[in-house]
């Protein structure tokens, strides 16, 4: 398949086949460490709040920072041959694709590259100390903008501030009189 143009991205296959044709471009532009041949990608129509996602299998024991051997490490998948880690996925989502200008795009594709490169040295991957400093090296943010509307917004009912964004109902929107705010400990207002 011919990698499309960014503009002519009009179908889940041709969104992957960019997104990975610009990871390609990051590992050897950025120096990133990472071994696509452990990668499936794939493209996701329900995701509201995440711009993308690394799914990999837990491995117990692991740490960011500290290398992990892939050959003696247990996880739920089973060993996979000669040392390699796990296969892991990355899972774009389309509407954050099309919400986002191309800047932003790439931004969130080398976001996802980071947690990759932690995950295939360490078995884990986090938003901690490491991730920033690698997040400010790659020039991307730790947290993604949002993309979608979320369906509650809760505010302090003192200063307005936001106290959270949520996505569908739970505990916290059915009984947001039961919770104050941590500004002002003030009662929360759902809108």
């Amino acid at each position: 398949m011919t990698t499309p143009s960014y503009d002519d991205i009009e179908t889940h296959d041709d969104l992957v086949a960019w997104s990975r044709e610009y990871a390609r471009e990051v590992r050897r532009e950025w120096l990133v460490d990472v071994r696509f041949d452990l990668v499936e990608w794939e493209v996701s129509t329900r995701a509201k709040r995440r711009a993308a996602a690394l799914k990999r299998p837990k491995v117990p024991d692991s740490e960011v920072g500290t290398p992990i051997d892939w050959e003696r490490a247990e996880a739920a998948g089973g060993r996979v041959a000669d040392g390699r880690p796990f296969p892991a996925t990355v899972s774009l989502t389309w509407g954050a694709f099309e919400a986002f200008d191309r800047a932003e795009w790439e931004s969130t594709l080398r976001h996802e590259l980071i947690h990759l490169e932690q995950y295939q040295r360490c078995g884990t991957t986090g938003h901690g100390r490491a991730f920033k400093e690698r997040a400010r090296e790659l020039d991307t943010e730790v947290h993604c903008e949002t993309f979608s509307e979320a369906k509650h917004v809760l505010r302090c009912e003192d200063c307005d501030a936001l106290v959270a964004r949520r996505y569908r109902d739970c505990k916290l929107v059915r009984r947001a009189d039961s919770y104050r705010s941590s500004c002002c400990d003030a009662a929360l207002v759902v809108e």
